[in-house]
């Protein structure tokens, strides 16, 4: 587990307590598709699957699998998060980790959010 003194794996700049965790504590505090998208690559490397299934969007998440979810988050080295673009309901992002193999992997994303009452939601990436 991260120290919530430590930078957030997000590359936000600031501590994760004071970024990320906050908002794997409570789904709200996310402002907009650009937080959540950071706060969801933060859950895939402090493994918080929960948070992740939770935040797919209510009519997508019945297709979600939670063991691969699971998978992909342990099998993999997070490395880095690069936010490409962002629109009020999309992120573009590259997402840097190593695989099983220990080769470097680039999944790059341009991801639909959208909020639903108070709450943001991931949809779907392309």
């Amino acid at each position: 587990m991260i120290n919530t003194a430590s930078h957030c794996p997000c590359g936000s700049g600031n501590s994760f307590g004071a970024c990320c965790k906050a908002i794997h504590i409570s789904h709200a505090a996310a402002a907009g598709a650009e937080q959540l998208m950071r706060a969801r690559y933060s859950a895939f490397v402090v493994r918080n699957i929960d948070f992740l299934y939770n935040t797919f969007h209510p009519s997508t998440r019945r297709f979600q699998d939670k063991n691969a979810i699971r998978k992909w988050s342990v099998e993999n080295k997070w490395m880095q998060l690069h936010i490409l673009k962002t629109t009020f309901q999309t992120v573009e992002f590259e997402a840097h980790y190593l695989n099983t193999e220990m080769e470097v992997q680039i999944h790059h994303e341009k991801s639909t959010f959208k909020k639903l009452g108070n709450l943001w939601y991931y949809v779907d990436g392309k």
